[in-house]
């Protein structure tokens, strides 16, 4: 079984506070070799992590971009060209394709718009679980997530100014299957709710710093 971490809500904010192993207080930290995988993750490498954004907050300012352009009915071509970290750049060299479904006008060649949103979400979590049950020595033999919602096209259409645009609720369910205790998923679970990204970014107010530049 993985080893319990009876504090070990958040491995994000604080190693010392909840990543002990029982011991007198020594942390977990202190027994990872420098090259141990769990769940194909370097453990070290993660701890080196958490530990440079500990001893430097500006270490973990990362900055993303997506630029996106229409091509045409309701195809949508997105380019992802760097990613910074710590104010170092990096290239990269992605893109992501968007279309609709034919009741929506697109011509159904690719995933739409809420398809990319649930599944960045999904994903973001799932890292997030990786992470976090990694650093708890908890193997995985299988995780998913399966994510549903539903939005009334007349707040997009215009129709009534009294329904949402967007989703009013968003349901998903986590079906995982690992060494650890049931205690441990739960607590697993807990983390992933306090820290994944875009978890937050779907339950939390975020501003929106809008441009518009005709040309």
């Amino acid at each position: 079984m993985g080893s319990h971490c009876p504090e070990g809500r958040n491995v994000f904010r604080s190693q010392q506070r909840y990543f002990r192993n029982g011991e007198e207080g020594m942390t977990v930290a202190r027994n990872i070799p420098n090259l141990e995988i769990v769940n194909g993750l370097d453990v070290g490498g993660l701890e080196s992590l958490i530990n440079r954004a500990k001893a430097d907050p500006t270490a973990a300012i990362t900055k993303w971009q997506v630029t996106s352009s229409w091509e045409g009915q309701a195809h949508i071509h997105a380019k992802v060209d760097s990613f910074s970290m710590g104010g170092k750049s990096s290239k990269r060299g992605f893109s992501i394709d968007i279309d609709e479904p034919p009741e929506l006008l697109g011509a159904d060649d690719h995933a739409n718009p809420q398809d990319h949103l649930l599944a960045a979400l999904n994903a973001c979590m799932m890292i997030d679980y990786v992470a976090q049950c990694s650093i708890r020595r908890i193997k995985l033999e299988s995780l998913e997530i399966e994510t549903r919602g539903e939005i009334d096209l007349r707040g997009f259409l215009g129709v009534d100014p009294a329904v949402r645009a967007g989703y009013e609720n968003i349901d998903y369910i986590v079906r995982v299957k690992g060494d650890g205790t049931p205690e441990q998923f739960a607590e697993v679970h807990e983390a992933v709710m306090a820290t994944s990204p875009n978890f937050y970014n779907l339950t939390k107010p975020v501003t929106l710093r809008p441009k518009l530049i005709v040309e």
